[in-house]
């Protein structure tokens, strides 16, 4: 005891060096969203990063690599307002664990070259404990502006996550309940005047054998109430069963905490969702039933919450970034639109390109990593460029400057259909092409099959719709008469497949030129340049291949937004200035 009550006492003493640094952040629940006390009630969107310090040795990853300042600026750089930081439970329970030295945890793991990394990026934190070293890591996210979620991930320290691991479930050889009730109100305490720190994440993929809704119920909301009367100010969320995927038992019966119901909760539900549970499905079925189907499983074991008036975090996913896996290619476009559809807060798998120790292996690639192996520069600028448009919340509370309209997506690579005119009478003759979704214009349409009719084209201007040329040939705005573009076959749309991301028009009955000489659906498509919006022959509708047909180009989602829309003649004088990427 008298051992513990030192530690804190340093603990404390330290804290007070940095807490200055960055002024306080403070969310809450308002329905669905997270928001902004501070900010009179304005959303919050969640766009997170994954970055361990739950393995073995207990010290956050990549500090042998690079400075701490250096690795929470690039975060800060890439777009991500938040870090999910993990740890074990033992780092709050074991005082022999949180008071050893970063050095000496290092050497009893045989991580010499680590400690010599760490002695060249970061000399301050080897002769820290293991709970100060953690603490430095969430001052540094903070003094760069990143808010932090700290995530307890397993019980002992280690890689997670199988069912037999001992982790897994309360009652399990290494995750004592209490023990875990204990320790996460010591952490909500030890973190409560902390202010990047805006919300504690209960556990991390309950699992195995031993799980039951009823001790998910008992203990869970034991450990909720401990979180929240440590630190009121912090979100408190939770995990559902079956390594996060499945939160469906709360549909039959709601969680019962004391801060659920208040007009700003601090109850929020983490999911995640990765292709390697449906990884056969992804590898040799149609892609687009596949998609379909699981997207429609992700809303019936989490996605009702949203409708239930509690916001979704969608804690984990990710794919292998190297490119190649046929599982991953698929699965990440489907759920990047999913996740655009729903205007999800996410938390990417991961932000380390290497571990110091992981899985008894010294040195061991992620390569789900957005950084690389080195963690000095981003892994894939394209696949981490796919993720960056997500980032950006499209709609909620103080983003309410239109009426909602839609925006059509392209997952595949995370921008939108936008248009380049020079001003607003060549309106009907610009060029629509991929780009950032900040340019793009208020579309309208309605399901299940009518124009795409362009809102707002410029004062004066008569009304535009997309409309189909032919094969292999720019989609173009064509200008609409008193009636618009109804009845046009080549102007009406549809979406016509089982991933609901194939927007077409029914060309059997025109006489419109084509490469392959007309006739059939043709949907939108990218053009061979990669960047022009064109209309092809639907690929994969009926994958007859057995999963050998990739319809991913064609993917493209109508999302609704209130942000308001840019006009194209701005968006175009931007560019001219060269004060925007073409």
């Amino acid at each position: 005891m008298r051992r513990r009550v030192a530690l804190c006492l340093v603990l404390l003493a330290f804290a007070g060096l940095h807490a200055a640094a960055v002024e306080a952040v403070t969310l809450s629940t308002s329905s669905r969203w997270i928001v902004d006390d501070e900010a009179g009630g304005r959303r919050v969107k969640l766009a997170c990063v994954n970055w361990p310090s739950h393995l073995e040795p207990v010290v956050t990853e990549g500090l042998g690599m690079q400075p701490v300042d250096a690795i929470s600026k690039k975060v800060a750089s890439l777009g991500f307002n938040c870090v999910r930081l993990t740890y074990p439970i033992a780092l709050a329970t074991n005082a022999s664990l949180s008071s050893l030295t970063v050095r000496r945890s290092l050497l009893a793991h045989g991580l010499a070259g680590t400690v010599a990394g760490v002695e060249a990026n970061n000399p301050g934190l080897l002769d820290l404990t293991l709970i100060e070293s953690f603490r430095v890591v969430v001052d540094s996210l903070g003094e760069n502006g990143v808010m932090v979620i700290l995530d307890n991930h397993v019980s002992r320290p280690g890689w997670c996550c199988a069912d037999d691991d001992g982790n897994g479930f309360f009652g399990d050889r290494h995750f004592d309940p209490d023990a875990w009730v204990r320790g996460l109100g010591a952490m909500a305490a030890l973190f409560a005047g902390v202010p990047n720190v805006v919300g504690m994440s209960l556990r991390n993929e309950l699992r195995g054998p031993r799980q039951n809704a009823d001790d998910w119920y008992r203990y869970m909301q034991m450990g909720a109430e401990a979180v929240h009367a440590a630190n009121p100010a912090a979100l408190v969320i939770m995990g559902g069963l079956g390594y996060d995927t499945d939160l469906s038992f709360l549909a039959a019966r709601p969680v019962d905490v004391s801060f659920a119901a208040a007009e700003r909760g601090k109850l929020v539900f983490e999911l995640h969702w990765y292709s390697f549970a449906d990884a056969r499905a992804w590898e040799s079925e149609d892609a687009n039933e596949v998609c379909g189907r699981v997207a429609r499983g992700v809303a019936r074991r989490g996605g009702f919450l949203l409708d239930a008036a509690f916001p979704l975090f969608l804690s984990e996913f990710g794919a292998d970034t190297r490119g190649g896996s046929r599982k991953d290619d698929r699965y990440l476009p489907c759920a990047a639109a999913v996740a655009a559809e729903l205007d999800l807060d996410w938390a990417l798998w991961a932000l380390q390109g290497s571990y110091a120790l992981r899985q008894g292996v010294a040195g061991a690639d992620e390569v789900y990593g957005v950084l690389d192996w080195s963690w000095s520069k981003p892994r894939n600028v394209t696949a981490l460029s796919r993720i960056q448009s997500l980032q950006r919340p499209l709609r909620g509370p103080g983003y309410d400057d239109a009426r909602p309209y839609t925006v059509l997506f392209h997952p595949l690579t995370g921008r939108c259909v936008v248009r380049r005119a020079a001003d607003d009478a060549a309106a009907a003759a610009a060029t629509l092409e991929l780009g950032r979704c900040e340019d793009t214009d208020a579309w309208a349409y309605t399901q299940p099959a009518s124009t795409l009719a362009m809102r707002g084209a410029g004062r004066g201007s008569p009304p535009l719709c997309l409309r189909a040329e032919g094969s292999g040939r720019p989609a173009r705005l064509a200008t609409s008469d008193a009636g618009g573009c109804r009845g046009d076959a080549l102007s009406t749309w549809r979406l016509v497949s089982g991933s609901t991301m194939h927007v077409a028009v029914n060309a059997t009955t025109t006489t419109t030129p084509s490469r392959d000489g007309g006739g059939g659906l043709l949907c939108l498509d990218v053009g061979e340049d990669g960047r022009s919006v064109v209309t092809n022959p639907c690929r994969c509708l009926d994958d007859a291949a057995g999963g050998e047909c990739d319809p991913e180009t064609q993917w493209f989602k109508l999302v609704t937004s209130t942000r308001s829309p840019a006009t194209g003649a701005a968006a175009a004088a931007t560019v001219a200035r060269g004060l925007i990427a073409a």
